[in-house]
């Protein structure tokens, strides 16, 4: 039989969170914590959603830039493809913390919020041109470290 670990570990970005093996009950995403650490670490989606022009407006924005770019960044990073699953993924318990924002507490953007981010927001022209310099810049800002 295998060993039991009674050790927690725990990621940089949020220390309140403890990791424990449990199967795959809760999510078996788990594997976006370390990508939210480097991310975290080197504040690279902030800055990189700072640039990307906002064109929205009105009282009801629910989720920062920051965190919309994050949900499209690490469900895709988790496999998901577009945005379909997005309305599952929305209250899925690990995905709304490496999103971070209002989503910790309550839930990550719904899949027409990021619908319209990634239609409308992101391939803006201007935006289009940010977001294909992002992997380069973050690739140097990496090295830098």
């Amino acid at each position: 039989m295998g060993e039991v670990c009674k050790d927690v570990l725990q990621v940089g970005f949020d220390r309140v969170i403890k990791l424990e093996f449990h199967g795959a009950t809760v999510s078996s995403d788990a594997g976006l914590f370390p990508f939210r650490d480097l991310d975290e670490a080197l504040q690279l989606t902030e800055s990189s959603a700072a640039e990307l022009l906002v064109f929205r407006t009105g009282s009801n924005i629910r989720h920062g830039m920051t965190a919309l770019l994050r949900q499209s960044i690490y469900s895709r990073l988790a496999g998901y493809e577009d945005v379909n699953n997005a309305e599952r993924l929305r209250v899925d318990p690990i995905l709304r913390h490496v999103v971070g924002g209002r989503a910790v507490e309550r839930h990550a953007a719904s899949t027409s919020q990021v619908a319209r981010f990634e239609t409308d927001v992101l391939c803006h022209p201007d935006n289009l041109a940010a977001l294909m310099n992002m992997p380069g810049r973050w690739v140097d800002l990496i090295r830098q470290r």
